[in-house]
């Protein structure tokens, strides 16, 4: 029997139950349909190829399958806690999307006080829902669902707030989300499991444990991250050759993540044989890698570059700074997203910069003003009424350099990562609350205390400690 404390035979349903509540009522008050879902807007002269859904749909499935089967069977990895991994993913990416849609709404209504709902708003959230996800990854295993569910309350809103004042008054370019998405994500999630600290985890865990199958759902997991990452990071692009290079510099910057990741992998074990952890993690390193910079001209070679450096640092990180962290500063990031997240962030970041500092009209052409549309010169300048004899469609910009928009990005990050920070703690100290059902230290890692759990659970299988696979692999 266990401890009565972490029952969530009323904690759950309330909390679920009041938040369907107020998202109804909210969605009563405030949602309504976009103009492309609107019958009164369409008549016999409206094209439907002009509708939104055949532009964002199928960016909003891929990333969809990436937030529901990637993240979860990633976060499935440990042999006690796959029931967890993957339901508590279901259900924390579910709430997180539909407060998504409303929170990120507040910052975009139109006149009549109106959040207009369209696929464009749903895809918009999932990022958002992706932010949460990641910081899920650095509690892992510590934490109730009750406890899940008031981090992903608390991080949507400070995220969207965050994007809102980076994108509308620092307006930055981030098509990949590196400082808004995974830079942000870490950050609050390193916050947040730096006041949920458990001194009693410092030397592990016996159920902090892997198996063979955690481990290939694990993988399954990566590799479905891996096949729709291009779909994440050009979604945001603008469409045509901005989108196109997304796309490309994405998959280059995977596919070298992914081989620097097995040549590490073997070359750091004196025995030569690869860690299933370096494969679920490491090999998606160029995704982040490429992000800040992945519409911009940067090259095929460059974004093979940041791919194979995000997986070394990626690597070196799970290697070296996971356990320093924990060690010297009460981080116990049990996901290391740090690794893939916070440091792969800071490079692709620095390589955002590089991109902006060396982009030229003679390189981009007219199109500078559009992938860098801060840059285009402001309405009445009469460089704007020239290039539009190109670009009809060019919209007004600030007129900015490319110094002076690099000194933005500088900003972005900065702004970022504290409120990233700053966040993660007010939402970690929310979350140690008693009535939250926070697992005890003995119960971590078990899906037993949340779920029932078939007759073969935790039967015979291989397993191995996470600190013991390290330490063969450095034998």
């Amino acid at each position: 029997m266990k401890a009565q404390p972490c029952s969530l035979r009323v904690r759950l349903p309330a909390l679920l139950l009041a938040l369907e509540a107020l998202f109804l009522a909210l969605y009563v008050c405030f949602v309504t349909y976009a103009d492309d879902l609107d019958g009164k807007l369409q008549n016999n002269r409206t094209d439907p190829m002009d509708n939104s859904l055949y532009r964002d749909y199928l960016f909003f499935t891929d990333v969809q399958v990436m937030i529901f089967i990637g993240f979860g069977c990633l976060l499935s990895f440990l042999r006690l806690y796959g029931f967890s991994g993957l339901a508590f993913n279901f259900l924390t990416a579910t709430v997180s999307i539909q407060w998504a849609v409303l929170v990120q709404g507040y910052f975009q209504f139109y006149e009549d006080g109106k959040i207009r709902l369209g696929v464009a708003n749903l895809l918009s959230a999932e990022f958002a829902c992706a932010v949460v996800l990641i910081s899920f990854g650095a509690v892992l295993g510590k934490t109730s669902p009750v406890q899940l569910l008031v981090m992903a309350l608390l991080e949507v809103p400070a995220f969207a707030v965050t994007e809102w004042v980076v994108l509308e008054h620092l307006r930055i370019n981030d098509t990949g989300g590196s400082i808004l998405i995974h830079l942000f994500a870490c950050y609050f999630g390193l916050g947040v499991t730096f006041v949920l600290y458990r001194p009693g985890l410092r030397d592990g865990h016996a159920k902090e444990t892997t198996g063979y199958q955690s481990d290939i759902l694990s993988v399954l997991g990566t590799l479905f991250l891996w096949v729709f990452w291009p779909s994440f990071n050009s979604a945001l692009a603008l469409r045509g050759d901005d989108q196109h290079r997304a796309v490309l510099h994405t998959f280059i910057g995977l596919s070298a993540s992914t081989l620097t990741a097995f040549a590490l992998s073997a070359l750091l074990s004196q025995r030569g044989r690869l860690s299933m952890a370096d494969i679920q993690n490491v090999t998606l390193a160029g995704g982040v890698t490429v992000g800040a910079s992945v519409d911009m001209m940067i090259s095929p070679a460059a974004a093979f570059t940041l791919g194979a450096l995000g997986a070394t640092a990626c690597m070196l990180g799970y290697r070296y700074l996971t356990p320093f962290l924990a060690r010297r500063f009460r981080i116990q990031d049990q996901c290391g997203i740090h690794n893939l997240h916070g440091l792969t962030g800071l490079i692709s970041c620095l390589a955002g910069i590089w991109a902006i500092l060396t982009a030229k009209e003679d390189v981009y052409g007219p199109s500078l003003y559009q992938t860098f549309a801060h840059r285009a010169p402001p309405e009445g300048d009469p460089r704007l009424l020239e290039l539009r004899r190109e670009i009809p469609d060019l919209l007004p910009g600030l007129g900015r350099s490319a110094q002076e928009q690099a000194l933005w990005q500088a900003a972005a990050v900065a702004v970022a990562v504290a409120a990233a920070a700053v966040g993660g703690v007010l939402t970690g100290l929310v979350m140690k609350l008693p009535f939250l059902a926070p697992p005890p230290d003995e119960c971590c890692y078990d899906d037993e205390l949340f779920f029932l759990v078939p007759s073969d659970y935790g039967g015979a299988g291989g397993s191995r400690s996470p600190v013991s696979s390290q330490d063969e692999s450095k034998a």
